[in-house]
């Protein structure tokens, strides 16, 4: 019986830290991910890899401002385009060089992928997702000036601001559903998705915001009926009262415990918060399990060694 497991790899599969980000260097996070990846699929099962893209959608902008004065700038939703592709290829190189390797009759396909947004979201009236490099105030005015929302970050400086709207559709679903069932390697709703609205006479359109990763990617997980939703992370397992003295790592959280961990404050909402809210709504949507562990322990975790299982109450 084959089994199908949605994947979501953080920022630390593609840059292990801010010392090291040039594209040598993703190459090598790339590459390391993937060999984890390909030993659950040398398990047997069929993988769908979803991915984040937040420093790169970053550097592009920079490299528009920097350029501005000789050459067009880039709209964000064609930046997420961009690294949807970029990205997909290093992870679709990565992974077939590895099945090369081990001799392993399969290959993975990369989709730039859509999903669509209600355009009368309450996002769009009220972004919150940072996008891009810190500014000074005299940048941040001018971007300001611009049309772009900026607001600032906890004394650090000033950053640009985007609606991040709720995920309600995989435009490509079929296609990434059939390409599972036929047994390649799919890479898909990278950075959560190229944000899109669909128009009265149907027509769909790219619109300025960013998708959470994690919601979008549970989603995909749900539609396409997965068997399991694996999100890898920068961390083993997940933890309760994190960076106190008190600190708890957990190997098993219910729903009800994860959503009580929640209210008492225990996830960060730019790191762990919306990981477990994602793993979460797939079980919720009928999804049986969900994982949290770092690439290296992929494998341990599915055997029940590692990592932070979500489960049904």
């Amino acid at each position: 019986m084959r089994r199908i497991a949605v994947i979501a790899i953080g920022g630390n599969s593609l840059i292990k830290d801010k010392q090291h980000v040039d594209v040598k260097y993703q190459w090598e996070a790339v590459r390391e991910t993937c060999r984890h990846i390909v030993d659950m699929i040398q398990e047997g099962w069929d993988v769908v890899i979803t991915h984040g893209n937040g420093p790169q959608v970053g550097f592009i902008l920079r490299r528009n401002e920097l350029a501005a004065h000789e050459v067009h700038t880039t709209p964000l939703d064609v930046i997420g385009a961009d690294t949807q592709g970029s990205i997909g290829y290093m992870l679709q190189q990565s992974l077939d060089n590895e099945f090369t390797r081990r001799g392993m009759d399969k290959q993975a396909i990369t989709f730039v992928t859509q999903v669509l947004v209600d355009k009368n979201d309450p996002a769009f009236k009220n972004p919150t997702k940072p996008i891009g490099g810190f500014l000074t105030k005299e940048e941040a005015e001018r971007f300001a000036a611009e049309g772009w929302p900026v607001v600032e970050d906890a004394g650090r400086g000033w950053r640009r601001v985007v609606p991040s709207p709720e995920p309600i559709e995989i435009i490509e679903e079929a296609a990434i559903r059939e390409a599972v069932q036929r047994g390649w390697t799919v890479i898909a709703v990278g950075g959560g998705g190229i944000p899109v609205v669909r128009e009265e006479d149907g027509i769909l359109r790219g619109v300025a915001a960013v998708i959470d990763k994690d919601r979008a990617s549970s989603l995909l997980a749900v539609k396409i009926q997965a068997d399991l939703f694996l999100i890898s992370t920068a961390v083993e397992k997940v933890a309760i009262n994190f960076g106190k003295p008190n600190q708890q790592w957990l190997d098993r959280m219910t729903v009800e415990e994860a959503k009580r961990y929640m209210e008492e404050g225990h996830f960060a909402k730019g790191s762990m918060l919306p990981k477990v809210e994602a793993c979460i709504r797939f079980i919720e949507a009928g999804g049986e399990r969900a994982i949290i562990t770092n690439p290296e322990n992929i494998t341990r975790a599915l055997r029940g060694e590692t990592g932070t299982w979500i489960v049904r109450d």
